[in-house]
């Protein structure tokens, strides 16, 4: 009998891990590491920036080779040496930055790389029956003539998914699937993950949105400097932690990532003044309708709604990148914002929502990207100072505690919290007085979150003007002072932190269900 309830258990394990261990030149990358992956499951993997998640999915993958312990898949030994051989095995991934092309249409999109030629000239046919079989299964809405630019971001995730699956795929991994998703993208997507389930398909789920652990995961791993620091159910850690609420759970789950417990509660800003340091005045574009607010000297100033609200556009506005009417005022005085270098040249500075697209110079180190918006600080007659350089670098990584052992490292190769430091470096050394912050810890883990926070409270009780884009509630309550609530491109309200903020209520006025008060 208990033989057999071993046979059956091992029938129920898909992929298992036994110490795996990867090592790069002064790194240990992982240690060690050991867990089960069962099937029909989805299995949440979380850590912080730097804990070894990345270095696993690419082991996982194919696209490393580990420097030691085993892999079996389906009770086999398994090393794949390339990406394409892991799936053949039916293991695939779905990174956070999607592959694929805005302006094929969907079935173009789906069989991209599968095409059917003839003397080196591709030849146009029918989209393989399983392909779009698995497209109507996930999301009737979506049509093979569909421009794929013209989709939102989860049906984008849906394309890849579609195509990945029909590789029979066995076990799929998924990397921050949701990290640019609106809540009620996340909610769609979470519907696909459970239809995944139902095929058969084992979902490995990363994310550093510890809440979804609890919302759709079966099993955790925790990892952190490399090595594996918990493996349990969610029922376990939310029944048997003696928490008494998810936020108690999501907790002890931070507690075992960190090794401590981090606890962030709204903290007014120290030097916030009075005085108007940006003031909008009935600005107007295509999508915004008449937004006026100040922006007072000391202060965090956040601004919160659903997606389409208008959040990017006031950016954008503000940046000098999108064409507007209505007037902007400096310190008392009307600027023109007819481009970036104008906005850059009258004090504010963008730290961008997408800083891999936008934010750094990946190929390039962390000396060479600090000094990118202001090159006069390490010029000599013209030519870079490299002594300038260094200690720009030094200072920089120093006061930001960027996790590098050396200035030259290339920012590709930092974790994403560590990479948005770098982003945040480089537009520091503007010295501007208005700080304009587009979802400043999207992707990061719970510890650099908090690192990055306290970086922007530190920059208000310099006497700087900070504006926060965020889709995340929770984030724009912590962290600042005033809340503009948006809603179809309008103002709804204008809401002072600290004084019981009820999030049922914010959430009704973003969603137009309650009148502005």
């Amino acid at each position: 009998m208990n033989g057999e309830a071993e046979m059956n258990s091992g029938d129920a394990i898909l992929m298992s891990i036994r110490g795996l261990s990867k090592r790069f030149p002064g790194t240990q990358a992982l240690d060690e590491v050991s867990f089960d992956i069962r099937r029909n499951s989805v299995h949440c993997i979380i850590g912080e920036n730097g804990s070894g998640k990345s270095t696993m999915i690419k082991i996982l993958t194919g696209a490393l080779e580990r420097s030691g312990g085993e892999l079996s898949f389906e009770g086999r030994i398994y090393d794949p040496k390339s990406i394409r051989e892991a799936m053949s095995e039916g293991v695939t991934a779905l990174y956070q930055e999607l592959n694929v092309v805005d302006d094929l249409t969907v079935g173009e999109n789906l069989t991209l790389g599968r095409e059917k030629s003839r003397l080196g000239m591709i030849r146009s046919g029918e989209i393989p029956p399983t392909l779009v079989e698995n497209l109507k299964s996930l999301d009737e809405t979506i049509k093979l003539s569909d421009r794929v630019g013209d989709l939102s971001v989860a049906q984008r995730q849906v394309i890849e998914i579609a195509r990945a699956i029909s590789t029979d795929c066995k076990m799929l991994i998924m990397d921050e699937p949701t990290a640019a998703l609106s809540e009620e993208e996340t909610g769609r997507m979470f519907k696909v993950i459970r239809k995944l389930s139902a095929k058969g398909i084992t979902i490995v789920y990363i994310s550093h949105k510890l809440s979804e652990v609890f919302e759709i995961g079966d099993r955790v791993t925790v990892l952190r400097d490399g090595r594996v620091v918990g493996d349990r159910t969610v029922d376990e850690i939310r029944n048997g932690s003696g928490c008494d609420s998810e936020s108690e759970a999501c907790h002890e789950l931070i507690r075992m990532m960190l090794g401590k417990v981090v606890q962030e509660e709204y903290v007014p800003s120290r030097n916030r003044t009075e005085e108007t340091l940006l003031e909008a005045r009935k600005i107007r574009t295509g999508k915004l309708k008449d937004v006026s607010f100040e922006l007072r000297r000391g202060e965090i100033l956040g601004f919160y709604g659903l997606v389409g609200a208008g959040k990017t556009e006031i950016a954008q506005v503000l940046y000098g990148i999108d064409p507007f009417q209505g007037e902007i005022l400096m310190d008392g005085r009307p600027v023109r914002l007819s481009g970036v270098s104008k906005a850059l040249g009258a004090g504010i500075t963008l730290i961008p929502e997408e800083r891999r697209a936008d934010g750094i110079f990946g190929e390039l180190s962390i000396r060479e990207n600090i000094p990118m918006m202001r090159m006069e600080k390490v010029l000599r007659n013209g030519i870079i100072n490299r002594t300038l350089e260094n200690q720009l670098a030094d200072r920089s990584i120093k006061s930001m505690s960027l996790a590098t052992n050396s200035r030259e490292k290339k920012v590709s190769q930092l974790s994403g919290g560590n990479q948005q430091k770098v982003v945040i470096s480089k537009c520091l050394n503007r010295e501007s007085t208005v700080l304009l912050m587009d979802e400043p810890t999207r992707g990061v883990d719970v510890g650099a979150k908090q690192e990055i926070h306290d970086i922007i409270r530190n920059l208000a009780n310099q006497g700087k003007g900070v504006i926060v884009f965020s889709s995340e509630l929770p984030e724009i309550l912590q962290l600042c002072d005033r809340i503009v609530l948006l809603y179809e491109g309008a103002v709804r309200t204008v809401l002072d932190n600290g004084r019981g903020l009820d999030g049922d209520r914010i959430m009704a006025l973003v969603a137009g269900r309650e009148a502005s008060a």
